[in-house]
């Protein structure tokens, strides 16, 4: 059975990967992980929730994911027991050394070969397994066929795992220096600033000082920027492949891109039948850069491209989540700002979505009414609605 694996950059977003439908998490350390920014982990926090994915029936895997310098592996090494002793899932590694010295010091702990090892042939995943690993992250520049070859040869031996969705590097696995070169801040050391997104213009070398920009869209110019990865269409051919993890990218993301796309993802691996139109029109829920089937036809070829990029940033906003259930009704938090008659769409975990409209006034939990309330504070509804629900307001389109 292929499992659903979502990230998690701090204890709430992993909590709504589990409501939501993932069978597995991973999240980072406060050191040692390749998403520095992401809120991330101390040991008692891992601690805390390798306990409850393990009550849940679901499993842990922490990134120790960075390419460390001579004298950090002591120290990874010394985290790595810390890890073993919470009775973590899996280690997500990319470096060679670290690979050999986890074997070494008899960290019982399983192995998972990161995405940044760029591993792109079955005899490189076998050649992982001889050195201890467990399962292995498959390049995303693989084609559908080159990853069904990998699965023939592999016979079982080894598990895999396959990026199905979200943001891709312009460097495709992950080994990328722009951000090093531009800003000092290291992409292999958790550190990316992610200047593929920036705006750029061009300069002819003949026209010294004319800086000629490059158009794309009202939100800025992205020259490197490849578009999202949407792999569902892929999902239930994958699945017969042998491929043993779908993984999901995304530990910076909100908690309302966890929901929506792990549900999609979910409700397919489930045997649902949805459409591709369907599922594109899921996903432009969330902010996006316009979706790409990446290399999975084998290239990448313009029709691959056809999803433009979302821009219901201005038509729709997260706007609050479910907090409890009371005899007076339902609490919610608010994550931005809610107006009285504020008509919200509902997604709730099982992938259904509703709409519901709000009282006037509102009334916020210390029983106040106003018109208008704001990031941070709690109102009560008299819908009953179900835990772990999200809400957004949808404007109409002028």
């Amino acid at each position: 059975m292929t499992e659903l694996l979502a990230p998690a950059g701090d204890m709430e977003k992993l909590e709504w990967a589990i409501a939501y439908g993932a069978d597995a998490v991973y999240f980072g350390m406060k050191d040692f992980s390749l998403r520095s920014f992401a809120g991330n982990f101390d040991i008692e926090e891992a601690d805390k929730a390798i306990k409850l994915l393990h009550q849940k029936g679901k499993k842990g895997y922490i990134t120790l994911n960075i390419y460390p310098y001579s004298n950090e592996y002591d120290e990874i090494i010394k985290t790595a027991r810390n890890l073993e002793d919470i009775e973590t899932d899996a280690l997500i590694v990319s470096d060679l050394g670290l690979l050999s010295l986890l074997k070494k010091n008899k960290i019982k702990t399983p192995i998972h070969i990161s995405t940044q090892a760029n591993t792109m042939s079955y005899q490189t995943v076998l050649a992982y397994k001889e050195l201890g690993a467990k399962r292995v992250n498959l390049a995303r520049e693989l084609s559908f066929e080159q990853i069904k070859e990998i699965q023939k040869n592999l016979k079982s031996e080894v598990e895999t795992e396959v990026f199905i969705h979200g943001a891709v590097c312009f460097s495709y696995s992950g080994r990328c220096a722009i951000s090093d070169y531009m800003t000092g801040r290291k992409a292999n050391r958790g550190e990316c600033t992610h200047p593929c997104r920036w705006k750029y213009a061009l300069v002819e070398e003949t026209r010294d000082g004319q800086y000629y920009p490059i158009f794309e869209d009202n939100r800025g110019s992205y020259f490197f920027n490849s578009k999202d990865l949407a792999l569902f269409p892929f999902v239930k051919e994958l699945m017969n492949s042998g491929v043993n993890s779908f993984k999901i990218e995304g530990r910076m993301k909100t908690i309302h891109y966890i929901a929506s796309v792990v549900s999609l993802y979910r409700r397919i691996m489930d045997g649902e039948n949805i459409s591709v139109d369907e599922g594109f029109r899921l996903l432009s829920r969330v902010s996006n850069r316009g979706y790409s089937y990446g290399f999975i036809k084998g290239g990448v070829k313009p029709e691959d491209y056809s999803q433009e990029e979302n821009n219901t940033h201005s038509t729709s906003t997260f706007v609050a989540i479910y907090s409890e259930n009371t005899k007076e009704g339902t609490i919610l938090k608010i994550r931005n700002r809610i107006f009285a008659g504020d008509k919200l769409e509902v997604l709730t975990p099982g992938g259904i979505i509703k709409e519901i409209q709000m009282p006037t006034p509102l009334t916020r939990k210390d029983g106040t009414r106003m018109d208008v309330v704001q990031n941070g504070d709690e109102i009560i509804i008299q819908e009953k609605i179900i835990p772990y629900s999200l809400f957004r307001r949808v404007k109409e389109e002028l």
